[in-house]
């Protein structure tokens, strides 16, 4: 009798990296994500300098300010955010699948129809076409074609995800979310304020879409990031696989409750923004969880975080997330709303939550993968370390400054002092937030730069 034993992991054919991840795609992404950012940080320039009574175009309509302010954010969720997280996921979902996406010609396809999906909408608000919802400005016409495309990338990623046999890692839980969650958020606020309900009504889906826009579509995405890329970095696994799990229910259970703390003192029914306030205080307190158990992954190997550079980008804005969910917390009570409603600490605490946490946690993934994606090391390392401090350190300065200058003018309007004064103590704030601006759009020029001469120097290295 003989007993045949089950072959070893060494022993198993798995697939090679290069059957499974697209690299040139990845890279595609990163390039159109930089690009993007590019054009949105012009956008706050411009939108900065006019607040500051320095507007370089006062007489041409089509580059107004009002309007460029949405090509600023839009550029930023869409051409940003969007084409980084793409580009992550086509590395990290075939790497835990064990499987390519569902069609590679479908994700070349994909690529230049979600360029053009956000060169679309940027044109079409500039040329006066925007919705009158915020983070929903795309034009009509194009609303269609994202939500056909948003279809299409959950069918790519989900197919080789659903194959998967036996326990999913969390990463994946977070992914297949986001892909239904995603697809769901944006049918709801871009086409059913426009068509089906008005009025009140509207403005409570319109804050269930500005808020679910970033808890099931950008938080998922970058947690799932985070939860793969920082046990490969640290070389040991996550401190509680529990406390990974309780996060991902937390965020499925209380985020898609607490939109409308976006419109509190509304005519929305009170039990609505009741519900809201007490249902962002609970997630708070799951993001507490989340953020324990990376501090807990950390724990003995500290150090790391000043020797791995990928590795304090996540770090930082982990410590970004605190802050800005014990802000969040703080400024949702009805007491403190009424302080701050319509003033610059809400614009502190979106570019602290948007910028210093996940455009901090897709830089850090980009400074790692560039190298293995070029095959080569960065031009210049130190660059990349002074990218990284005027980031942070930018955005530090921007969203303190924004977030004081906001209680300034709260102070100011409930003193019932005349609106220009508001306006007059606020012009040292935006002078502040220009120079900040200023040190991030450079340091952004200069990443960009550094990775130009990396795969110039790639092109060298394989000629050779």
């Amino acid at each position: 009798m003989t007993t045949t034993l089950a072959p070893t992991l060494s022993e198993v054919d798995l697939p090679r990296h290069e059957e499974l991840v697209e690299e040139r795609l990845v890279l595609w992404y990163f390039v159109a994500a930089l690009t993007f950012m590019l054009v949105a940080m012009l956008a706050g320039i411009l939108m900065g300098l006019q607040l500051i009574r320095h507007n370089p175009l006062p007489t041409i309509e089509l580059l107004s300010p009002g309007r460029w302010r949405m090509v600023h954010t839009n550029a930023i969720a869409y051409g940003f955010i969007a084409n980084a997280f793409l580009g992550l996921m086509h590395w990290i979902v075939p790497r835990l699948t064990l499987r390519p996406v569902f069609d590679r010609r479908l994700s070349y396809a994909i690529f230049f129809a979600w360029q053009f999906v956000v060169l679309a909408t940027a044109v079409g608000i500039l040329l006066g076409e925007a919705q009158g919802l915020e983070w929903g400005e795309t034009p009509v016409w194009i609303d269609p074609l994202a939500q056909a495309g948003l279809l299409l990338v959950a069918i790519n990623f989900g197919a080789p995800i659903v194959q998967v046999k036996g326990p999913l890692y969390v990463t994946l839980w977070y992914y297949l979310a986001a892909l239904v969650w995603t697809f769901l958020t944006y049918a709801m606020g871009n086409f059913v304020p426009e068509y089906f309900v008005c009025g009140s009504s509207a403005g409570a889906v319109g804050g269930l879409f500005i808020h679910d826009l970033v808890g099931l579509f950008v938080t998922p995405l970058g947690w799932g990031m985070m939860y793969y890329f920082v046990p490969i970095l640290l070389k040991r696994p996550m401190w509680s696989h529990g406390l990974s799990l309780v996060g991902f229910w937390g965020l499925a259970f209380f985020y898609p409750l607490q939109g409308i703390h976006h419109f509190l003192y509304t005519p929305i029914p009170m039990f609505l923004q009741y519900g809201a306030v007490l249902s962002t205080i609970a997630l708070e307190m799951v993001v507490v969880t989340v953020i324990i158990n990376f501090v807990g992954t950390l724990y003995g190997t500290g150090s790391e975080v000043l020797r791995n550079l990928p590795l304090r980008y996540f770090y930082t804005g982990i410590a970004f997330y605190f802050l800005t969910c014990l802000q969040c917390a703080l400024q949702t009570t009805l007491t403190f709303q009424a302080l701050i409603h319509f003033t610059d600490w809400v614009v502190g605490h979106a570019h602290m939550v948007m910028f210093g946490v996940f455009s901090l946690w897709q830089l850090g993934a980009m400074t790692y993968l560039v190298p293995r994606l070029l095959k080569t090391d960065w031009y210049c390392p130190e660059w990349c370390e002074w990218h990284y401090w005027a980031s942070a350190g930018g955005l530090l300065v921007m969203a303190g400054d924004l977030i004081l200058g906001g209680l300034f003018q709260g102070w100011s309007w409930a003193a019932l002092q005349p609106w220009e004064s508001s306006v007059q103590v606020s012009i040292p704030f935006w002078s502040v937030r220009m120079v900040a601006g200023l040190v991030m759009f450079g340091a952004h020029v200069l990443f960009m730069y550094n990775l130009f001469k990396t795969w110039q120097k790639s092109r060298a290295v394989t000629a050779l």
